[in-house]
């Protein structure tokens, strides 16, 4: 625990280094303050401190990154951290949303009850609640505060909707830098704000773990792993990725799709959102051409499904949605 701390001090006292370095040169007064900086950092490093002076611009600050990389002051991930929080000035909004077909919404009008089934079903905590369609994000439902109502009144599961325990939503121009909203969003104690593009409609959504992930990498949870795209169950039955390409599917499977049915999407889970006219959540059934397939639960940070159970049936194929 000891030496995880010294290394995240020595981290933070290099970028505070690095900035004080560069601000010193627009302002005199930050000088004292950067030998501070410069002195501890010598210290933790045994005397093998890099070579501080005034910087001028952005790139002599990663110049010398690279150059504490190089002489194993710093490592290889953490010079990637160190240039990602750079980039997070340049970075766009739209460049790390969850785009408007990967978003799970529920209508204003559904009860508490159905509000609770759909984040259970799909593992998400905060779901944007529409009116008439996902242009018009109204709120945003939390499974906490539908909880709690329940829980202090049984019948508000059925009598109530979710529109009337959701929470205003905060909207963001597409446009907008991922570092500019990081800030807003840390000010305002936001956790997701909804995504819009520059004719007023629903673009996506972002969270700031979203715009984390852009500086430590992605983040992932106990149940993701590594599974084989294919994996028959028995004869009649096969587990399949989601990410599985839908080509792929009709090999694997036999299956014959038409050319309508195909267009547009590329992988099995693409197909079935564009069968259901939605995101899959766990539980979400279609059939087609001899199988019926069934999204399994949501893995990962994002709660996407992974998986998609294909069963042999003898059931009608599913309407496509327009």
């Amino acid at each position: 625990m000891t030496v995880v701390v010294s290394l995240f001090l020595l981290i933070a006292l290099l970028v505070v280094g690095f900035a004080l370095g560069y601000f010193t040169a627009v302002h005199p007064l930050f000088k004292p303050a950067h030998q501070v900086i410069r002195w501890f950092i010598n210290l933790f490093t045994s005397g093998k401190g890099i070579r501080f002076r005034q910087y001028a611009n952005e790139a002599e600050l990663r110049d010398m990154v690279d150059e504490a990389s190089e002489r194993g002051l710093v490592a290889d991930s953490q010079r990637e951290m160190i240039h990602s929080v750079f980039d997070l000035g340049g970075t766009l909004v739209r460049e790390l949303m969850v785009p408007r077909t990967d978003m799970v919404w529920i209508e204003g009008d559904k009860t508490v009850r159905q509000g609770l089934s759909l984040a259970l079903r799909s593992g998400y905590t905060r779901i944007p609640v529409i009116s008439d369609n996902l242009d018009n994000v109204i709120g945003i439902a939390y499974v906490k505060d539908l909880a709690r109502r329940v829980h202090e009144h049984h019948d508000s599961e059925h009598s109530e909707s979710v529109e009337s325990h959701s929470r205003p939503a905060s909207f963001v121009p597409e446009t907008k830098t991922a570092a500019e909203l990081l800030k807003e969003m840390q000010k305002d104690q936001i956790h997701m704000a909804i995504v819009i593009d520059e004719y007023g409609g629903t673009a996506g959504l972002i969270t700031i773990e979203d715009i984390l992930e852009e500086i430590v990498g992605e983040i992932a949870d106990e149940y993701d792993s590594e599974a084989p795209e294919v994996e028959w169950l028995n004869e009649d039955s096969a587990r399949l990725s989601a990410r599985l390409h839908i080509e792929d599917f009709e090999d694997a499977c036999k299956a014959t799709l038409t050319d309508d049915q195909k267009e547009d999407v590329d992988s099995l889970g693409g197909f079935m959102a564009k069968i259901l006219g939605g995101v899959p959540i766990a539980g979400s059934t279609i059939t087609i051409d001899g199988w019926k397939l069934t999204a399994e639960r949501p893995m990962g940070r994002r709660h996407r499904i992974s998986n998609i159970v294909a069963t042999r049936s003898d059931e009608v194929d599913s309407p496509a949605t327009p």
